[in-house]
């Protein structure tokens, strides 16, 4: 570890990808924390995203999730320079543009990636950002998008080579070797580059490997010598770090099913699914047997059902009552299961979700699953901002207004620290709230489980803050473990 006291000043680095899933947002957040740990002071940065998971700053404004944790790792509050472009893919064709972490419209991906259309320079807006970071942080760690390689899209390219040209970053190419092909997807990625491009790249790591690191000592050797870069690392796979995760992809590699001994708790798997990150809390728990689910049999095994967010609440809403879930879940509530809505979720528990002005399609109105006496009514303003309440932090990110239906009062379940109130609450095993990340709070996951106490005596609750900061002190001893950590610095320090 190097001492706080020798610190200098390091180039941007930009951890840029042979294509999407290799790992290039863990091995980012795990060198913000490593750089936090030898006296620097970094930060992330994201040109563009593309995600359903996104988090609200302290400004209350929103970006991609993946940035708001290697913020976290880096120890540092998250802000919308650190991803100034997010898109919010609304259909396989339209996307929710976020720039600079306020909604500006709904884009064709056709349209967005031409840009013709467009008053607003995209480029320069992301370039500010982070010119505005670099002014404030020492190193910007820097993740690029999917491949570097889709050479068809360089010229709108905002995110990797392109922007590590801006950013006069050292570019380090992350390939995975456990889905195979590693040397075409490393040496393809490289020689597919403009020379000015090819000589931005530094290094190379072959992430997620697995076995006997010395059955690739020749591989090593014939990859540095056909890409002429070095191996600055190869880091294993693992499974005993828990890291966030922000692409749908991780779901995955999730439970599916109910287990026995534990309290079940079923995530009902929305076709339109978002901030599932959520959740993560209740996997690491070992009081919970958490799993995401749209089977009926499951749903009405569980002892706890959560209605996760949603991108498209009317659409979901209607495939929830076309698949059999919505009955499966009002009867298994009936038989003694709790139900919790959060955001989105919180809209579908209500007795009707109406759309007037079309916000998200062409249905008027929906009937709800009846469980809250709320209704919903969608808008086009998007509410986005960090809040507290008596069981501890969380963010609201939404669109739409609930409130009490016809002469139902007001029964809040959260009293936020502004003086406003948040959610309903039937009793204890019937909720709904707007609040994302209240479930990483302790103390309402305590009051969740409260019914299911009788499963609950022989374990201890769970500091899920106190995980999260070990478990990026083990990311990053991983991987400093396994990456020429003298060589690196080398690199980022060279003139």
């Amino acid at each position: 570890m190097i001492s706080a006291n020798s610190v200098s000043r390091l180039h941007p680095v930009m951890f840029a990808g042979t294509g999407s899933d290799v790992g290039k947002s863990i091995v980012a957040a795990a060198f913000c924390r490593i750089f936090r740990q030898d006296g620097y002071h970094p930060a992330p940065f994201k040109a563009q995203n593309m995600a359903l998971n996104s988090y609200a700053t302290p400004e209350g404004l929103e970006i991609g999730r993946a940035q708001a944790v290697q913020a976290e790792a880096a120890g540092i509050p998250c802000h919308t320079d650190m991803n100034p472009l997010l898109l919010k893919p609304q259909s396989d064709h339209t996307s929710q543009v976020v720039l600079n972490g306020k909604p500006i419209g709904n884009k064709n991906a056709y349209d967005y990636w031409r840009r013709g259309d467009s008053d607003i320079d995209f480029r320069n807006e992301v370039c500010a950002a982070f010119d505005r970071l670099a002014e404030r942080y020492n190193p910007i760690v820097m993740e690029g998008a999917g491949s570097i390689s889709e050479i068809n899209l360089r010229d709108t390219d905002l995110v990797n080579l392109p922007m590590a040209r801006h950013a006069k970053a050292d570019v380090i190419l992350v390939g995975d070797i456990d889905r195979g092909g590693v040397f075409a997807s490393v040496y393809g990625s490289i020689a597919l580059q403009t020379p000015e491009d090819r000589e931005m790249i530094k290094g190379i790591i072959i992430n997620k490997f697995r076995g006997d690191m010395r059955l690739f000592d020749e591989g090593r050797r014939m990859l540095e010598d056909i890409c002429g870069i070095p191996i600055l690392g190869i880091i294993p796979y693992y499974k005993d770090i828990h890291i966030e995760e922000e692409d749908s992809v991780a779901l995955a590699r999730k439970s599916f099913e109910v287990q026995q001994g534990k309290v079940n708790i079923a995530v009902v798997m929305l076709q339109h699914i978002s901030n599932y990150t959520d959740f993560d809390s209740l996997e690491q728990d070992s009081r919970i047997h958490l799993f995401y689910t749209n089977n009926v049999e499951d749903i009405r095994q569980a002892d706890i059902i959560i209605l996760p967010g949603t991108k498209s609440t009317v659409h979901d809403l209607y495939e929830l009552r076309r698949n059999g879930c919505a009955q499966a879940i009002f009867q298994a509530h009936r038989n003694g299961a709790s139900v919790l809505g959060i955001c989105g979720g919180y809209q579908l528990m209500g007795v009707e979700v109406c759309d007037p002005d079309h916000i998200e399609g062409d249905i008027d109105c929906l009937p709800g699953l009846g469980l809250l006496p709320v209704t919903t009514t969608m808008s086009g303003e998007k509410m986005t901002r960090q809040v507290e309440c008596e069981y501890g932090k969380g963010y609201e990110i939404h669109m739409g207004e609930t409130r009490p239906f016809g002469e139902a009062k007001a029964a809040p379940l959260l009293h936020l620290s502004d003086g406003r109130e948040d959610g309903y609450i039937v009793d204890n095993k019937c909720m709904g709230t707007y609040v994302h990340g209240i479930l990483d709070n302790q103390a309402f996951v305590d009051f969740l489980l409260e019914p299911f106490a009788d499963k609950l005596s022989a374990t201890k609750t769970f500091d899920y803050q106190a995980f999260k900061e070990e478990q990026y002190n083990k990311l990053a001893d991983h991987v400093r473990r396994h990456v020429d950590m003298q060589r690196l610095y080398q690199i980022l320090t060279d003139d």
